[in-house]
């Protein structure tokens, strides 16, 4: 058998770390539980995936759980087949990347001092000599955190280009990041180009709600799975971000500044609002806003007990991609649309036919009638029209791909000719 079964999970999230090679060093911290997670999330997003255990950590995860997870052989110690040289030595099939997680005190400190005395000290000092990116992600006890000398040594090993993840202050703890912001890092430092520094996006996401009365709402499926996306993504390429985010259960990301709002017309009014009071470059409109909203909404709540039906009269709320260009004619506009059961042609037609209404610049259109697309999904299939009529279609894939996709489009369009 060639390939190891845990290896079936590679790239089903996404292909950003497609022929990356990720040495996770894990010392012996309780966070360790955190790193079959890691290793796996890594490797879904396309990484090979090795994991070197300091004689600690084996005291906190025993190196078979590892070995699950990465589909890889555990580094316990070194022997002479000399393993900190063959993962991270100056050859043509060393790692591209060193990931410290989680990181102890004791660890940050040795690596900080030259300290080489561990299998995880020892790779990481020759990763040092090979020029190879190193990225540290702390976990230990606040007080520890707080220490001097540990603080000194943070800034010496960031002065040397090392960069760091986290930690979060919680219940008196300096814990390890969340596995996404760590998976997240690691991207940004190996596959982003920074093709988006300096301007500033607004990205619409998740659904809106309407109130029939104060208890009961009129809504839709949207996850805001896709607007968070590309919020990310968009972070990620170096851009300042800011998310009008209705209430979609993706969680944004913690370097968007979010605006919450519930109604379409709350939603409006913030875009409105943040048009007028600065200079964005990019709107992506990938909420999801209800289309109709309750007339006469009740003021109390309706007692099913006392009526047996009620009547509701809609009325179309105000489309917030009709005012982008009103309030901000520079503005590079991106809206969406969702179909159902559209042939291609019936799609791409109707999504162009909305471009022009709402003088926007692109389009993407999908059919959520199709398995797989659009609302609650972890992935998605689009087209992206132009004012041209071009079309780039973006087969079905995880949603971060897709996003990948929508700000290539984006860039080639604004960048200067």
């Amino acid at each position: 058998m060639s390939t190891h079964p845990s290896k079936d999970i590679v790239g089903t999230k996404g292909k950003e770390l497609k022929d990356k090679r990720i040495v996770l060093c894990i010392t012996g911290s309780v966070a360790a539980v955190q790193c079959p997670e890691i290793a796996r999330t890594l490797m879904r997003h396309g990484a090979e995936v090795f994991a070197v255990m300091s004689p600690m950590a084996q005291k906190i995860i025993h190196p078979y759980l590892m070995e699950w997870a990465t589909g890889n052989t555990i580094i316990t110690e070194l022997t002479g087949k000399i393993e900190h040289v063959a993962l991270v030595g100056e050859h043509p099939k060393k790692a591209d990347l060193v990931l410290v997680a989680p990181a102890t005190a004791n660890t940050i400190s040795k690596i900080a001092c030259g300290i080489d005395d561990t299998t995880v000290t020892s790779v990481v000092s020759t990763a040092f000599g090979s020029k190879i990116s190193i990225i540290v992600v702390p976990a230990m006890h606040e007080s520890m955190y707080n220490h001097p000398i540990l603080s000194e040594n943070i800034k010496k090993l960031k002065a040397l280009g090392v960069e760091f993840v986290g930690p979060r202050i919680e219940e008196g703890k300096a814990k390890i990041a969340e596995t996404k912001e760590i998976v997240d890092a690691v991207i940004r430092k190996l596959t982003v180009k920074q093709d988006f520094s300096g301007l500033r996006v607004l990205v619409t996401a998740g659904p809106t709600i309407e109130y029939i009365d104060p208890i009961r709402v009129v809504t839709n499926r949207s996850s805001g799975k896709m607007g968070v996306a590309i919020a990310e993504e968009a972070l990620n390429r170096g851009a300042e971000v800011t998310l009008v985010y209705g209430l979609g259960t993706a969680a944004p990301p913690r370097k968007a500044r979010v605006i919450s709002v519930e109604t379409t017309e709350q939603m409006h009014e913030a875009v409105v609002s943040e048009l007028k009071s600065k200079k964005y470059n990019v709107v992506i409109a990938a909420a999801a806003a209800a289309d109709w909203t309750i007339e006469k909404p009740y003021s109390y709540k309706v007692s099913t007990h006392k009526l047996h039906s009620i009547s509701l009269k809609l009325k179309p709320t105000r489309k917030i991609i009709d005012y982008v260009k009103k309030v901000s004619p520079k503005t590079f506009l991106v809206a969406f649309r969702a179909e159902y059961k559209l042939s291609k042609k019936e799609l791409i037609e109707s999504a162009y036919k909305r471009l022009l209404e709402a003088d926007a610049d692109l389009i993407v259109v999908n059919d959520v009638g199709k398995k797989g697309v659009g609302f609650g999904t972890e992935t998605n299939e689009v087209f992206i029209v132009d004012r041209k009529k071009k079309v780039v279609h973006v087969p079905l894939a995880p949603k971060r791909e897709v996003a990948r996709k929508i700000l290539d489009v984006v860039n080639e369009k604004i960048k200067p000719k």
